[in-house]
């Protein structure tokens, strides 16, 4: 084949000229830049100076912090295996207390005369050890808790125990749905029921007639305009949930037709989970405040106004309006909802209402951090040195290696087209027979080497060849990791929601590798390939060499909000170890809860085996390979033992 002629790099697409790291001398400094922790981290992690990720629960200056790695030392200590969830109890704390404390400010500070109620919406983290400390930690706020099932109403009734805490029901409701809300009024709790279709009205009608009780009635809104991002579908016309201006009219109507308009007292929208854009949030508010101030004329007594979910997590820690981040403080979000209601209803001279926020992502995505181990790294290019041709090679191996041998940084884009082009060549030749596996296997090491060296050249480039975009991919290492997406961080694969990730120690020393991560599940799915970028999402991590029989560990941030409830069991690989871990005025840190990961036992339960059948089953197949000389009777223990051992055990890869 004769030479391509290269392209004037000058007339190419600019790349970010990125220094390489072994160039300089390396710092935690630079780590937390490569990583952005210092962006996403909120306060509540940064480095150490000898290279550890450090946690600082309360998220402020000047507060014990403890290192990562030494809770997961602490752990392996107490014979836990990886991969872990780790949750801190402190940051829980600190969020609700930041999210009420800065309502509370911007309350005072703009004169409104009404009061905040947070509520945390079960769903985002249905665990119980969540609700719990929500409800605990939240009650100098009276902050509440907002259920949209059955089952999380239950769970609601049993754990608030605070009268001026309010509990919201959302959802569709039947009959018994609405009794037991209803019963929750009988006892004292401030239970709204929120109308999410007209079906539901004469319902709540005819259930608290029945029981002789009287409801408060909330009504959904579902917005004209909706928000950006993932959840934006949960606001506008099409929204599958709350009612038309229209509807409320009629529901109006109804409850004064029923004597019961009195009973109509609350308001909600929703824009969206996670709404990166305040601009977003101030139009919502707009109409959600104009659209409360008619129904405080048409004659109900109102009182609260419940603003819903969307205070987004910079998860990449951007602070722009993409999906993943946000443009915007809390203490932003709070002054923007408390200005725009106190003006709109300060135009009509009505009543500030008690605002009410559902705000279960910034409450608890940062409560939670995914620890796992790294179990091997594959390669493209495992050699710098060129593989060597048998004696009979094919003239195209001749010619790719002839290409290889001579790069250059003059000429490395006629390398590459050559050596892309004698590699395809011959793979063809392979399916007809013509060269062998070994050979094959040659080339392909042939190519992959030169385009590692290419790829090493680039780096020093100031302008990159449009070809050439995205060879750092295509030659990165998978880090085979011991954990499931699927299980885990199911949103990954479901939305591309991005989390941060990065090395929890040796950050004191300077990562070379560009990586993907792959989990342990049979599913090209199941792998981490996105990740998170001021200035763009990466298709790679940076990454430290694997060091001989040393464990190399890896963190998920920002995993609070929804990712344990889920997940699901792909290739049946279970719920991980939880460790709920707090933080002492010393950094020493306390191990407060321990939750052993689902065992083997455990999965085949949750997809209708019986253990006990299926050791049995295996039991009896032992045996009969005794009856047959197959396998002494000391060889059947032997089996049994591993069999009986790995049943009871750990789904993920054990130390």
């Amino acid at each position: 084949m004769a030479s391509s002629t290269a392209s004037n790099p000058l007339e190419t697409k600019s790349a970010l000229n990125r220094k390489n790291p072994l160039l300089d001398k390396w710092s935690v400094e630079q780590a937390a830049d490569l990583y952005g922790i210092k962006n996403w981290g909120a306060g509540y992690f940064d480095i150490s100076p000898s290279g550890d990720v450090m946690v600082n629960p309360q998220g402020k200056p000047g507060h014990p912090s403890t290192s990562l790695r030494e809770i997961v030392d602490g752990l392996r200590e107490r014979g836990w295996d990886m991969p872990v969830l780790l949750r801190f109890e402190d940051i829980l704390a600190s969020r609700l207390r930041l999210i009420n404390e800065s309502f509370a400010k911007a309350i005072s500070d703009y004169g409104y005369k009404g009061k905040f109620r947070g509520v945390y919406p079960i769903k985002v983290n249905q665990q119980q050890q969540v609700v719990e400390e929500v409800t605990t930690f939240g009650k100098q706020f009276h902050h509440g808790l907002e259920a949209g099932s059955k089952a999380e109403l239950l769970t609601a009734m049993s754990y608030l125990d605070d009268p001026e805490a309010l509990l919201i029901c959302n959802g569709y409701k039947d009959a018994e749905f609405i009794n037991l809300a209803l019963s929750a009024r009988r006892l004292g709790i401030q239970c709204v029921i929120v109308i999410e279709t007209m079906v539901e009205l004469p319902l709540i009608i005819e259930r608290s007639k029945a029981l002789g009780i009287e409801p408060i009635i909330g009504v959904r809104l579902k917005l004209s305009s909706s928000g950006s991002g993932h959840w934006k579908s949960s606001g506008g016309d099409r929204s599958a949930f709350g009612l038309s201006t229209h509807q409320i009219i009629q529901a109006i109507d109804e409850l004064r037709r029923a004597d019961m308009l009195h009973c109509l007292r609350l308001m909600h929208y929703h824009l969206g989970s996670q709404v990166p854009n305040i601009r977003d949030v101030r139009n919502s508010v707009v109409e959600a405040a104009r659209t409360y101030a008619g129904l405080v004329k048409e004659g109900a007594p109102m009182g609260f106004l419940d603003l819903g979910g969307g205070l987004a997590v910079d998860y990449d820690g951007s602070a722009t309006n993409f999906a993943s981040s946000c443009n915007y403080t809390i203490g932003e979000y709070a002054r923007d909802l408390v200005e725009v209601v106190m003006t709109i209803l300060d135009e009509d001279g009505l009543e500030h209402p008690t605002l009410i926020t559902e705000s279960g992502r910034a409450t608890v995505a940062y409560y939670s951090v995914l620890i796992f181990n790294v179990l091997d790294v594959s390669r493209f290019a495992p050699s710098s040195k060129l593989p060597d041709l048998p004696d009979d090679a094919h003239d195209y191996s001749k010619h790719i290696h002839h290409a290889s041998k001579s790069l250059t940084r003059k000429n490395m884009q006629e390398v590459f087209h050559d050596t892309l082009y004698y590699r395809d060549e011959i793979r063809e030749l392979f399916k007809y027979g013509k060269v062998g596996i070994r050979e094959r296997g040659v080339v392909e090491g042939i190519f992959w080497t030169t385009t590692q060296r290419i790829a090493e050249m680039l780096k020093d480039e100031k302008y990159v060849p449009d070809e050439f975009e995205g060879l750092n991919v295509a030659i990165a290492d998978t880090y085979h990791s011991n954990l499931s997406v699927f299980q885990s961080l199911p949103d990954i694969w479901a939305i591309d929601q991005l989390f941060p990730v990065m090395p929890i120690h040796r950050l004191n020393e300077a990562p070379t590798r560009q990586a993907q991560i792959a989990d342990i599940t049979c599913d090209c799915d199941g792998k981490i390939d996105r990740f998170i970028d001021l200035q763009d999402v990466k298709s790679t991590l940076t990454l430290h060499e694997l060091e001989d029989d040393k464990d190399y560990y890896l963190g998920t941030f920002l995993v609070g909000a929804y990712q344990e409830t889920l997940g699901d069991l792909h290739n049946l690989l279970g719920d991980t170890h939880v460790a709920s871990v707090r933080v002492d005025e010393d950094g020493k840190f306390e191990i407060r809860s321990e939750i052993e990961g689902d065992s083997i036992a455990d999965v085949l339960e949750y997809v209708e085996y019986d253990p006990k059948e299926v050791a049995s089953r295996f039991r009896r197949r032992a045996e009969k390979a005794v009856r047959d000389d197959k396998i002494s009777s000391r060889e059947r223990k032997q089996i049994m033992e591993i069999y009986l051992r790995n049943l009871n055990g750990y789904t993920y890869y054990q130390s």
